[in-house]
């Protein structure tokens, strides 16, 4: 069977062929283009930087309305810590505020392991391409290397508290997604509705268990919430061996630890470092509650004391 016709070129005209050096220089913009287009498909991973402090912080109390406010292109954000740790290299915590409709950032992942608690408003939470809502009082937990952000789809502005803890373990998680690893025992990426999880009456108030699980980069990852009636107090030199971070929610409390005394109001928040003794009082007329979130890690210190 014949095959198609051979088209030549009429005759007395120029057939310009190009040069080998032309042809490899073509090939070469055809395979960048094609790198770059790949290149922008793949979702940004974040690298680590170390904290902007080279000293450890120690227990540290934090007024919420006492923060340097700093406009940003999405609304609003309140830097807080960003520091060693007497166990961890760096703690690093944020609070974001998203005007109506903005996103957070385009989507992105990284391998330390980061929570954000909705102080105010209504997310949709995208997790790994699949989207969720978060209602006031969520905490939400991105786990290594999941695709995630956030965008306020509510009528209000969003504000929520971003907290990353970083372990030795960010710098050998494998750079795979963990819902893909799906390492059995492991807490995956969540939204967690802490408003209404189950309460467990106590002599001086509640107590809400939110989770308690180890992670990728976490030996363990535990918050629960407590309320103190009015008046109520928790036990004197209370000691915790793991980094606890702990932000009040409502109410008024009187700290103690190591001597020294603070009035803590609602939106306001505290580091406390491993074993520091401790001690909380309802000091309102209301009742007072607060969220606590604790990691350990290779390097948390053994338990002393109460």
């Amino acid at each position: 069977m014949p095959g198609p016709p051979l088209l030549l070129p009429p005759r007395g005209s120029i057939v310009v062929v190009p040069s080998m050096t032309q042809l490899l220089r073509n090939l070469s913009l055809a395979f960048a283009t094609l790198s770059a287009t790949a290149l922008m498909a793949q979702p940004p991973s974040l690298t680590y930087s170390p904290p902007s402090q080279a000293t450890p912080i120690g227990t540290t109390f934090v007024d919420f309305d006492s923060l340097t406010t700093r406009i940003t292109p999405v609304g609003q954000a309140r830097a807080v810590f960003d520091a060693p740790t007497p166990t961890l290299e760096k703690f690093e915590v944020h609070i974001t505020t998203l005007r109506l409709g903005m996103p957070s950032h385009a989507p992105h992942h990284h391998p330390w392991e980061e929570m954000l608690l909705l102080k105010e408003g209504t997310l949709d939470v995208s997790l790994n391409g699949q989207k969720h809502r978060a209602v006031a009082g969520s905490l939400i937990f991105f786990a290594s290397h999941d695709l995630h952000n956030v965008t306020n789809v509510g009528d209000t502005p969003a504000t929520y508290y971003v907290i990353n803890f970083y372990t030795d373990a960010v710098h050998t998680v494998p750079n795979q997604p963990a819902a893909e690893r799906a390492v059995p025992g492991m807490l995956p990426s969540s939204v967690i509705d802490c408003e209404h999880l189950a309460s467990t009456p106590t002599k001086t108030g509640s107590r809400i268990s939110v989770v308690d699980s180890p992670t990728l980069t976490f030996l363990r990852l535990e918050s629960h919430i407590t309320t103190l009636n009015a008046g109520q107090s928790t036990l004197p030199d209370m000691r915790d061996n793991g980094d606890e971070l702990f932000i009040v929610n409502s109410g008024v409390i009187e700290a103690k630890c190591n001597g020294v005394t603070c009035r803590i109001r609602a939106g306001s928040l505290f580091y406390f470092a491993p074993n520091d003794p401790r001690g909380f009082k309802n000091i309102g007329t209301t009742p007072a509650s607060y969220q606590v979130i604790k990691v350990m890690s290779d390097k948390s210190p053994k338990q002393q004391g109460a």
